[in-house]
């Protein structure tokens, strides 16, 4: 699974992409508000890990991660 995290301008709020392996997306959604996106795509238990990973990525970049 891949997450990017998207720098947001002006009245756009910063968003993250939750893609697997094939590149094809899984989630997207609001860095201040992700429980109904991951909750949708079934990744709400992973919650608190996943928040760790947005907070330490830089934007535009693409980080692969296990869950």
């Amino acid at each position: 699974m891949y997450i990017v995290k998207i720098k947001g301008k002006a009245k756009i709020p910063d968003y993250v992409q939750l893609r697997d392996d094939n590149f094809t997306l899984i989630a997207y959604f609001r860095t201040d508000r992700p429980e109904r996106a991951l909750d949708k795509c079934g990744l709400l238990d992973k919650q608190h890990r996943i928040l760790a990973i947005i907070e330490e990525i830089p934007f535009g970049k693409i980080k692969k991660i296990d869950l």
